[in-house]
């Protein structure tokens, strides 16, 4: 049994939604047929249930690049072979405006874990083609606009200083908090692993976030876009 997440391998889906709110883990598991929850072990909550006749899990990671690198970690001991990230961001690229969502292709890792994993090597964390495909056909019937592309993965949240503008023109459409290290341990791992999040502002400008309306709102469709490629990809692997 793993350190943090207490349980069986029997316990876990082979695809894992992931997130980094327990709030919403658990709504989440109420969208689930015969959820269960087999995780609460530092707040870290996981459950388990079936979403169209499809087991699927959804998983806790914390906030943060460390956190979620040991959540990936023990997901892979469990048998987990399919994550999928779902989370908030911030926009960078032209177009990208507030509760539109955003799929990574790739992100950089302006970030502290990644490095650690490859002894500081030069290193391209991307993500599962199969599965980004899948979010991007899911995204169709979500009916939200969606961007698709290079994200930057950062270990500070209240970014003091940073030169946004150098990013967007290098191609980065968004900004977030875990992918890179995502993608880093399950390509170590031998599991695939996408991402999808909801843009809730503009980082170059504070004065855009989202309404707690608005952010409930896109997490619905967020959420729903998630089921949808899960189930998607445990279907037909």
């Amino acid at each position: 049994m793993p350190i943090h997440l207490r349980c069986e391998p029997s316990d876990v889906a082979p695809t894992v939604l992931l997130v980094g709110d327990p709030g919403r883990a658990r709504a989440i598991a109420e969208k689930l047929d015969g959820a269960r929850c087999y995780n609460d072990h530092r707040g870290l909550l996981g459950f388990s249930g079936e979403y169209r006749g499809i087991e699927i899990s959804v998983q806790t990671t914390g906030m943060g690049g460390p956190s979620a690198a040991i959540v990936v970690e023990e997901l892979a001991m469990l048998g987990a072979k399919t994550l999928i990230r779902l989370g908030t961001c911030g926009g960078i690229g032209d177009g990208v405006g507030v509760v539109d969502l955003a799929i990574a292709t790739a992100s950089v890792p302006v970030e502290g874990t990644t490095p650690q994993y490859v002894d500081g090597a030069p290193f391209a964390p991307v993500a599962d083609h199969r599965v980004t495909r899948t979010l991007v056909d899911a995204s169709g019937a979500v009916g939200r606009t969606t961007h698709t592309g290079l994200f930057m993965t950062h270990d500070v949240f209240y970014q003091q200083g940073e030169d946004w503008e150098r990013w967007r023109d290098r191609g980065v459409v968004a900004v977030e908090m875990e992918a890179s290290i995502i993608f880093t341990v399950a390509l170590l791992r031998g599991m695939r692993a996408g991402a999808v999040c909801l843009v809730v502002d503009r980082v170059a400008d504070r004065d855009t976030w989202a309404s707690d309306e608005q952010i409930a709102a896109g997490t619905e469709d967020l959420v729903r876009l998630g089921l949808e490629a899960g189930q998607a990809l445990a279907k037909a692997p």
